[in-house]
């Protein structure tokens, strides 16, 4: 048990300091390339900061273990929005692009809703509707290419003048950094979990997603902290948009997704969220203080229910 704490403790202070040098990359690229930072929010951070969602789900799938994948990118999400958000939220007001709140937003609730769909009809996730998840993310990197070409000028210039090669360097360690404390995490909480007899569904719901989600919350929390609230808001939709149309797609393609009927209720949430994201900023173009203790409060009364 003690080895345990101890993997989990190493774990954090990796996605610490990992996640503080990638945001610093990233953020200073963006500037230098003329790229908003909502636009590398939703394509390098994002993705960079999924990756633990991706190896879980895709390694899980060729151990022909699929089942982890729902209940990791569903619980994922709901902690993406209600918590990380609506902590951000408690330390400061995070701007919404009109772009996000229009677009990203509504696009991030309408494939999960697609998901709950695909999983009521059949009770799983199958290889073509592994495609069609995988048309729909392309067609997202497309939308993305598009709004990069335009550039925007909302975004606050804050990123730190730094070399091209050094910016690079920043991010490869700092993602490695990111997975690896993340891999150590979850490594950690799940068999603390497992030793006071938690269940499976319980542990992939809120430990494991909690865990893949640390790097989203540490990274949020820090261009928070910096002033990038571009990436802050955009890392957390783009994540959700990678979650289920390339961590499910992707595993779909591998073998067919189990999609256990009690996950419909995970999924109502995953879909309640994004509603109440959407409505809480649609008024003031930010996401506010009172609108992140509501965020935390209904994951509270979630997280009540997954004990019941």
């Amino acid at each position: 048990m003690i080895l345990q704490v101890m993997i989990l403790l190493a774990g954090f202070i990796l996605l610490v300091k990992g996640a503080d040098w990638f945001v610093e990359g990233a953020a200073s690229i963006a500037k230098k390339l003329g790229v908003p930072q909502l636009i590398v929010g939703l394509t390098i951070v994002a993705m960079g900061t999924s990756m633990p969602e991706a190896a879980v789900s895709i390694t899980a799938a060729l151990n022909d273990n699929a089942g982890i994948t729902i209940g990791n990118v569903v619980g994922s999400n709901i902690l993406n929005i209600l918590i990380i958000l609506g902590i951000t939220a408690v330390i400061t007001n995070v701007a919404i692009q009109k772009s996000t709140l229009r677009y990203e937003i509504p696009y991030m609730i309408g494939i999960t809703v697609l998901l709950m769909i695909f999983g009521s009809t059949g009770s799983s996730i199958t290889f073509w509707e592994g495609v069609v998840f995988w048309i729909l993310f392309i067609l997202f990197l497309g939308y993305l290419f598009v709004m990069s070409r335009k550039g925007s000028s909302e975004e606050e210039e804050t990123a730190k003048e730094l070399p091209v090669w050094k910016c690079i360097i920043l991010m490869i360690i700092g993602g490695v950094m990111v997975v690896k404390g993340s891999d150590f995490a979850v490594s950690g909480a799940s068999e603390i979990a497992r030793f006071f007899g938690m269940s499976e569904r319980f542990i992939g719901l809120t430990i494991v997603a909690f865990g893949t989600s640390l790097p989203e919350l540490v990274t949020s929390v820090t261009a928070a902290k910096k002033g990038n609230v571009g990436i802050a808001i955009g890392n957390i939709v783009g994540s959700n948009i990678f979650n289920i149309l390339f961590v499910i797609g992707t595993t779909a393609l591998i073998c067919t997704v189990p999609f256990e009927s009690k996950f419909m209720i995970d999924n109502a949430v995953a879909i309640f969220s994004g509603l109440l994201l959407w409505a809480g900023t649609i008024k003031h173009k930010e996401l506010r203080r009172p609108c992140g203790i509501v965020m935390l409060l209904c994951y509270a009364a979630y997280f009540i229910y997954l004990c019941m």
